[in-house]
């Protein structure tokens, strides 16, 4: 989503950075999975040509709404988490942060602890003593899961950070007994239009500070409040605004807010612990009541360590040790968000900037959907279904009061970035598995309306008059067309399971209007004016924007396989399954110059771009035209190149998860090509085990027999000790349990598995 990052060359470096597992038993199995997680991976590149994932390494509770992390850049436009892994110094840390996206935003409260003359300002880093940044060696970090830690070298100040949902505490321990202060700099505020529109810091007493900011930028209005609270007194305190200075003031309020808190005595750590509300500075207090009632620092570190390896237990897996990294690493992040941002009392701010009191006590948010829908969100369904039904009760609350389900939600915003209306995808696929915790009603009449509805890059009214998109009336057309068709498809599968047939009627000829952009003569899908003329010049390899081309982060190679929803029809529109495998076999082969590309576009194999979503299931195609060896020959291609252990362990953004979840499902050998079907085409298995615990007590069992190396190629499966020659299992297969035996080789099987999947369930 947004990809921020250049077409390179992936670097399969080893890991450079420590981290270390959390020693604790979780009352059940005693297994550690947090050991299994390295926080770096993702987190920037170690040279000029590596890429990354836009992750940061700070401490951060399952699903919560505090990342309290280091900040590299003054300016953390790219990459968008504020941390990146090629710098050296370290601006400060602030409490909240967005994980693998193409678009910065949140940056909330950065506190810095400093030593010698007060400095106002962070500074270049080319600076060195110009400003309140600190140099710091990766030598010095250590993380996992609810820690993080990094010494300042420029003060010789160890500083410790670990989290709970809603709250943060840091533990700042001093090289000697000489003054030092502390920075809370509420102006940090960086990315897409980020501009604060007042912020407020208050002095409660001589060990409480409290204040709040109202920001806007990604999102449309944001405001969030803090109280802090440092386990012994500051001697004074200096509050500013712009360049006007208030000693011992107890309230300062402006668009350039900053404080520094003077502490003269510093023979023991001090530590400061911090409530975040979104709603109110008295659900900052609560939360922080809450959550944090004393400054038993290490006591919140194994209470949060030991709510991630619950959340981790959801998988067993075996493997190479850089297998079950980049697998738990990537349940981590995946689990990160989408974050839950109503208070401990269950209060959040909802999309009309009203108070509102959740039912369930709980609101999420953070939907990056474009990204999250092809795998993320089937992933959530299979091991977090609980979490994934509160997840649409949470996109039905905006349905309720804004008129149609989210796009790309951030803290409870709208903020229309990208495409399509993909919060239908994972609301049909809960329903088709029949996810408890939702009323299906309330969701049909939601998916309906959100497609009925017209809104921005979703114009049905011209949909309806014209069967495609004019490119001449709305820009980005063919791939709206096309993603906005399989999200219609979603909508008709629903009506035809509900018995609502005018409704089936509707909308599965919308969903099959994708053909009317195909250009038989040429075999692409390809942008029409709202005269019914093909618009020319027409080069496939050139990638689209939001500039007037009809491709978004894509190109017509790209593009042109995005009909999940009817790859038959698609396979008949190439000309047959002979020359649809032909196709893809150059779109896998044919090279593009770096001319062709843009930013949007990463981890390229021929045209397949696997750092970007639209190329995310094109690998597992050739499972419908009957030849899934060359599926097997891809999945394990990209799985090997293109996941690393290294801080640029990803070929791109891992927006919320996506990157990770494609990882997860790929390496325990399936994946949802239709993510709202119940149906996963087989790939090429890596892991030697995985088990999926399922909510329902049962286990589905994957082992593979000869893993690894240049075993890519299935020879046999069996399930539940029966062969087994389809190229795909089903949703029913994993949730009633059992085991999936795969036998591996390094030369293909051309006769296993040519039952292709079906089209639909």
């Amino acid at each position: 989503m947004m990809k921020k990052i250049i077409f390179g060359i992936l670097a399969c470096l080893p890991c450079l950075c420590p981290w270390v597992g959390y020693a604790q038993d979780n009352g059940t199995s005693g297994t550690d999975y947090t050991r299994q997680v390295n926080v770096f991976i993702g987190t920037g590149s170690t040279d000029s040509l590596s890429l990354s994932g836009s992750n940061f390494p700070g401490a951060c509770y399952p699903f919560g709404m505090v990342q309290l992390s280091p900040d590299t850049r003054v300016r953390p436009n790219d990459p968008c988490s504020g941390y990146d892994y090629s710098d050296k110094t370290i601006v400060g840390f602030s409490h909240t942060h967005l994980s693998g996206t193409g678009v910065p935003d949140l940056f909330d409260f950065l506190f810095m602890p400093s030593g010698g003359e007060i400095k106002w300002v962070p500074g270049e880093e080319a600076d060195g003593q110009h400003g309140y940044r600190s140099s710091f060696k990766h030598s010095s970090e250590v993380a996992y899961p609810g820690y993080y830690s990094v010494v300042l070298d420029d003060y010789g100040i160890k500083a410790e950070m670990t989290a709970k949902a809603h709250s943060g505490m840091q533990k700042y321990t001093f090289p000697n007994n000489q003054p030092y202060h502390v920075i809370l700099d509420l102006s940090h505020c960086r990315g897409r239009d980020c501009r604060i529109i007042g912020a407020q810091l208050r002095v409660v007493d001589n060990k409480t500070i409290e204040g709040y900011r109202i920001l806007t930028g990604w999102a449309r209005v944001r405001k969030i409040y803090f109280r802090a609270e440092f386990s012994r007194p500051f001697s004074s305190a200096i509050l500013r605004n712009g360049q006007n200075e208030y000693p011992n003031a107890p309230i300062v309020n402006g668009t350039n807010v900053k404080m520094a808190v003077n502490f003269d005595e510093n023979t023991e750590p001090l530590l400061v612990r911090v409530g975040v509300s979104s709603v109110n500075q008295d659900g900052a207090r609560e939360n922080l009541a809450a959550e944090m009632a004393d400054f038993d620092f290490d006591h919140i570190v194994k209470e949060t360590n030991t709510a991630w390896n619950k959340e981790l237990s959801c998988l067993d897996v075996d493997g190479t040790e850089a297998q079950k990294h980049i697998v738990y690493t990537g349940l981590y992040h995946l689990f990160i968000q989408p974050n839950n941002i109503a208070d401990v009392n269950g209060n959040y701010t909802d999309v009309n900037m009203q108070e509102r009191k959740a039912p369930d006590g709980e609101f999420y948010s953070t939907f990056s959907l474009w990204d999250t829908y092809r795998a993320a969100h089937p992933l959530y369904t299979l091991i977090q279904p609980v979490r994934a039904a509160k997840f649409i009760n949470s996109m039905l609350r905006q349905y309720d009061d804004y008129g149609y389900l989210p796009i790309w939600q951030l803290w409870g915003e709208e903020t229309y970035c990208m495409i399509g209306n993909h919060a239908i995808p994972p609301i049909v696929d809960a329903y088709v598995k029949n996810l408890p915790g939702v009323d299906y009603k309330h969701a049909y009449e939601a998916i309906k309306g959100s497609s009925t509805t017209p809104h921005y890059n979703s114009p049905f009214n011209i949909l309806d008059q014209y069967g495609y998109y004019p490119e001449d009336l709305q820009t980005q057309s063919v791939s709206i067309q096309l993603e906005g068709a399989y999200d219609d498809w979603c909508v008709a599968e629903m009506a035809k399971k509900e018995g609502k047939e005018e409704d089936f009627t509707y909308f599965n000829k919308r969903a099959g209007d994708y053909r009317n952009l195909f250009d038989s003569e040429i075999g692409f899908f390809r942008a029409k004016n709202s005269r019914g003329e093909w618009i020319n010049p027409f080069e496939p390899l050139n990638y689209g924007g939001n500039g007037g081309y009809p491709f978004t982060e894509g190109n017509a190679w790209q593009y042109l396989w995005y009909v999940p929803q009817d790859v038959p029809n698609l396979i008949s529109l190439l000309g047959g399954k002979e020359k649809f495998i032909q196709k893809l076999d150059t779109f896998f082969t044919l090279k593009a110059k770096p001319s062709d590309v843009n930013g949007n576009a990463s981890g390229f194999i021929g045209q397949y771009a696997h750092g970007n979503e639209p190329s995310h299931h094109i690998t597992y195609l050739y499972d419908f035209a009957g030849q899934p060896w060359k599926t097997q020959y891809y999945a394990s291609k990209i799985m090997k190149e293109q996941y690393t252990m290294s801080p640029s362990g990803y070929s791109g953004n891992e927006d919320c998860g996506q990157m990770s979840s494609w990882y997860i499902f790929s390496a325990m050998g399936f994946y949802p090509v239709n993510p709202a079907n119940g149906i996963y085409c087989i790939g090429s298995p890596q892991l030697a085990k995985a088990e999926i615990k399922l909510a329902n007590g049962k286990t589905f069992r994957v082992i593979t027999h000869n893993a690894g190396g240049a075993n890519s190629y299935i020879l046999n499966a069996k399930m539940n000790g029966l062969t087994y020659n389809k190229s795909y299992i089903t949703y029913k297969d994993i949730i009633n349990g059992g085991t999936l035996e795969f036998y591996m080789g390094s030369k293909p099987n051309k006769k296993w598995g040519r039952i292709s999947p079906p089209s639909m369930m």
